[in-house]
Parts: C-alpha cells; structure tokens; sequence
C-alpha cells in the first residue's frame, strides 16, 4: 500500500477500535457516532469518509472476508475438474472457502464474542447481517459456477456451508469450542448424514 493509504486504514481501524470498545462498555444503542469520533480522536466528517452508519462499524471486516471466501473457493476448485452437478465436490470447495473464512475471523475472538451479542439483542443489526450473509452465499455461487458448477448444485452447496457456519457458530458461542473446527464438524455432521441417507435408501428410490 501507498503511505496514503496506510494512513487511511490505520484511521480506518482506530474508528472500528474506538467503536468496538464503546459498544462493549455501554451497549449499541447508547453509543453516538459522536462518541465514536471523540474516541477514535477525529471529527464526524472523517467518520462518515470510512462508514456510512455506526452499524457499518460492524461489518467494517466484510470487503476482506468476502475476498478471504472467494480466493479459497477459487483455489480449491482448481484442484478439481469441472464441477458440474457433483454436489458433493461443490461441498469440498464450499467448506474450503468457509473454512478459511472462519480462520479469519477468529484472529480476533472477543470482538466475535462481542458482534453476536450485539446483534443479537438488536433487530436492525440482525436484518443488517442477513444482508450481509446473504452477499456471502451469493458470492461462493458466483466463484463456483466460474468453475463450471450448475447453478442449483452451487446454491445448493452455498446454503448447506451457511447452515454450517451458522450450526458452528452457535455452537462456538456456547462451548468456547474454537469456530473453525465448530464448523468443520458441522461439516463431518452432514456428510455422515448424506452418507446414512442413501444407505437407508431415503434419497427418493427407497420405500416410506
């Protein structure tokens, strides 16, 4: 990066600390973008330059996760053929994305910790983040069918990791297990069930 743009990020993560702190001391709702400039040292102009809504502040990690996702999808559907309908092979490259994922944003666990709390106890932040999640699925679709997966097999396979994220995470949340492996067992947990399905014969060919 350019000075310029060092500069730019370290104001960027002084906003995200000062807001983070804030909101661990007083809750959401109590917290001011004022409060958060006075913080983080800056007026409210430089505030709204990095962040459109104290919200935001929240998700201020989703640009590199996105990009986090999408390289680990790419590099691991390298490694295979084309993926056409194999679900099962749109799920390896689907865990392989979240997998790496979850590493990152388990470099800070408390802030994670801190982020559920918070949005769950607040409905806007939860509408923000399904948003948020969404924009996820839809971005391992669009890395996999690059990859020559079949659309349905694709989001099939998005929505099964994001189920497997979300199984992980309450999981991590309650255990203190650590996230990567919560959900990497999420993942274990459905392919023994795919595997206990067929074999009782449950996949549509056998008797109800």
């Amino acid at each position: 990066m350019t000075l310029r743009e060092r500069k730019q990020r370290r104001t960027r993560d002084t906003i995200v600390e000062a807001a983070i702190v804030l909101f661990a001391e007083r809750g959401f709702d109590a917290v001011t973008i004022t409060d958060i400039a006075h913080r983080a040292e800056i007026g409210r102009a430089t505030f709204f330059r990095y962040f459109a809504d104290k919200q935001e502040v929240l998700f201020a990690d989703d640009t590199e996760l996105l990009a986090t996702l999408v390289a680990a999808i790419e590099a691991s559907a390298a490694t295979l053929a084309t993926l056409g309908e194999s679900l099962a092979n749109a799920l390896v490259v689907a865990r392989a994305g979240l997998l790496a994922l979850t590493r990152r944003v388990t470099t800070q666990p408390d802030r994670l910790a801190l982020r559920a709390r918070l949005i769950d106890a607040h409905p806007d932040l939860q509408a923000r983040n399904l948003v948020k999640e969404r924009g996820y699925t839809e971005a391992a679709v669009a890395a996999m069918t690059r990859h020559g997966a079949a659309r349905d097999t694709a989001e099939l396979a998005a929505s099964l990791a994001a189920a497997c994220f979300a199984t992980g995470h309450a999981r991590a949340l309650a255990t203190g297990q650590d996230l990567p492996s919560a959900v990497d067992a999420a993942f274990r947990t459905l392919t023994l069930l795919d595997t206990a399905v067929l074999r009782a014969g449950l996949d549509g060919q056998g008797t109800a």
